[in-house]
């Protein structure tokens, strides 16, 4: 998951990824695993706590090993959640399967690559993890990209509603681009660019790339620097070594540029400094309208080799058909996926994913079970447990490109990840607040419950592009992404920033993030889960189309879906 409570951890998914019980190819229809935990609980038709946290401890049990993608702990976790869907009523989403097949990749690169930069006919050797990290997402053995002209392209941002293009005028056809993290207007704390020091969707490394492949370069390397991407160079290198996993380029629509990678900060400015530039200069220069990319006097060369396999996981799919309209629909979101087993681990090895995210998961199904007492709404309400999460978003990436409900189709994404177990709040977080007119649907709910709707703590580490929400609002489709407050009624902002931080420290991606009925407060997941609930029941049974707001960088796609509507 990618809470805002967890920023400062966000990306230990793919640094504990390389310790991972190693997945093997899970077939589409997995057999029944014997006697399902929670067999001999009676659920009640609506939102309650007892339901809710059998669903979590059946989820976030030894039996289901950490639900890793790939392994014996998928079987039993998409056959458990299936089962559940089906007691609920739900009708099978996938045609006449509740499972979708998620191909996908698992490529190894080589850590022995090296990275050379000829500048001015001085020869930098980069090793990889102390000094840069790369990959790529072609799935091929070997790139290759051979003495690579190389441009500095500022942020690497071409955002028209902002008028904004670091490409302008700029042919990188086979060159090597190189650019900072972040977005225009964070490192010159300027609030007149982009959102200032909130980050936008053109911060995020994964747009970086995308966007470099769309103008054909042959590489794409960011600078990382701390501040600007949250997160120091221990995570990048970590994320970036050992097994990392993708979909298949036939199955993702977004481009691909050959090499991508990152290098640090000391580096880049050497680089710049023998090239005879300024690094510091070029990062005021870059934050000011009218930047013009800097073609540099340096050459990279990079032989990278990978090993891939190509294997398999499960999205799981129920759906509540709608009464009227039932060719539309509202999404409910839950990544089931977790870290699974750390064999070389002594000791408890077994990373139950409790609040992260079976507490998702189980919200989806209480939410479900709460709309099928009602009966059909108007419109459908596809309830959505996707994996591959903690990978990098893939089964919901996955989704967006096979959905079962067309997208143009879909009026709203509801996204549930790793939801407060702390107790009642005064506040609720609005990951990314200001987005979309979800919000406005949200406000008069949460303040019938006595809450107010707030930012994220650190908007400038862009949560609203770390869960799976994200691969559908970048395509269009409004989503809400919400999260507990942290203003507790019994103890105020000082209990809830200490309950944060203790789970951070002490249960984040780690082996004790177990249920735990003896210190789990669930009053204030319950208002979430009906706050979200009546967001979506609003929506199910109404005619609005809900959109993003205007400047949204995701808005000129819903608006052209959404043409003649």
């Amino acid at each position: 998951m990618r809470s805002p409570l967890l920023l400062s951890l966000a990306l230990l998914a793919a640094l504990s990824a390389c310790k991972r019980e190693t997945p093997t190819t899970a077939t589409p229809e997995p057999a029944a695993p014997a006697a399902p935990a929670a067999a001999g609980h009676a659920f009640a038709a609506d939102i309650n706590a007892a339901d809710f946290s059998e669903l979590v401890k059946t989820l976030a049990s030894d039996e289901f090993e950490g639900r890793g993608p790939g392994t014996p702990g998928e079987d039993k976790t998409v056959e458990y959640i299936k089962t559940q869907m089906e007691r609920i009523g739900l009708k099978a989403g996938n045609g006449d399967s509740y499972f979708q097949t998620v191909p996908m990749m698992e490529t190894t690169a080589d850590e022995n690559t090296a990275m050379t930069i000829d500048v001015k006919g001085k020869t930098h050797t980069l090793k990889f993890g102390s000094d840069m990290v790369v990959g790529t997402r072609t799935g091929q053995p070997e790139v290759k990209v051979e003495a690579s002209d190389m441009v500095f392209v500022g942020y690497g941002v071409d955002a028209p509603e902002q008028k904004w293009n670091d490409y302008a005028g700029l042919d990188v056809k086979g060159k090597t681009v190189v650019m900072f993290v972040n977005d225009p207007g964070f490192h010159a704390k300027d609030e007149s660019l982009f959102e200032g020091k909130r980050m936008t969707y053109y911060g995020r490394w994964t747009y970086k790339f995308e966007e470099a492949a769309r103008k054909g370069a042959a590489a794409a390397i960011i600078i990382h620097d701390t501040e600007g991407a949250s997160y120091g160079w221990d995570v990048v290198k970590n994320s970036w070594s050992g097994t990392q996993y993708d979909l298949r380029a036939a199955d993702d629509p977004a481009p691909r540029v050959p090499l991508q990678g990152w290098i640090t900060g000391d580096q880049a400015k050497a680089l710049f400094a023998d090239a005879g530039l300024d690094l510091d200069k070029l990062r005021a220069d870059a934050n000011k309208r009218g930047f013009k990319a800097v073609p540099l006097p340096a050459k990279m060369s990079v032989d990278l080799k990978s090993t891939s396999t190509e294997k398999q996981s499960r999205n799981v799919i129920g759906i509540l058909p709608g009464s009227e309209k039932p060719d539309e629909a509202v999404v409910y979101m839950a990544h089931w996926d977790h870290l699974g087993k750390h064999p070389d681990e002594t000791g408890d090895n077994i990373y139950n994913g409790a609040v992260d995210n079976a507490t998702g998961v189980a919200g989806i199904l209480e939410i479900a079970e709460q709309f099928a007492k009602l009966g059909k709404p108007k419109r459908s309400v596809v309830f959505l447990a996707v994996t591959l999460e903690e990978s990098g978003l893939l089964g919901s990436k996955y989704y967006v490109a096979h959905p079962v409900v067309p997208l143009d189709k879909t009026v709203a994404v509801i996204n549930l990840d790793a939801m407060g177990v702390a107790g009642k709040t005064r506040d609720m977080t609005v990951v990314g607040m200001g987005s979309s007119e979800l919000e406005d649907i949200l406000k008069p709910i949460a303040e019938k419950q006595g809450r107010t709707l707030h930012s994220e703590s650190r908007p400038e580490a862009g949560s609203y592009f770390r869960s799976d929400h994200f691969n559908f609002a970048k395509a269009g489709v409004p989503a809400l992404y919400v999260d507990a407050g942290d203003d507790l009624v019994d103890g105020g902002k000082a209990a809830g920033d200490a309950a944060a931080k203790d789970y951070n420290e002490n249960r984040y991606h780690k082996p004790g993030d177990q249920f735990d009925a003896a210190t789990w407060k669930l009053d204030g997941t319950m208002d979430e889960l009906s706050a979200v609930y009546g967001v979506g029941l609003e929506i199910a049974n109404g005619d609005r189309w809900p959109n993003w707001y205007a400047g949204n960088p995701f808005k000129s796609a819903r608006d052209a879906m959404l043409k003649g509507k």
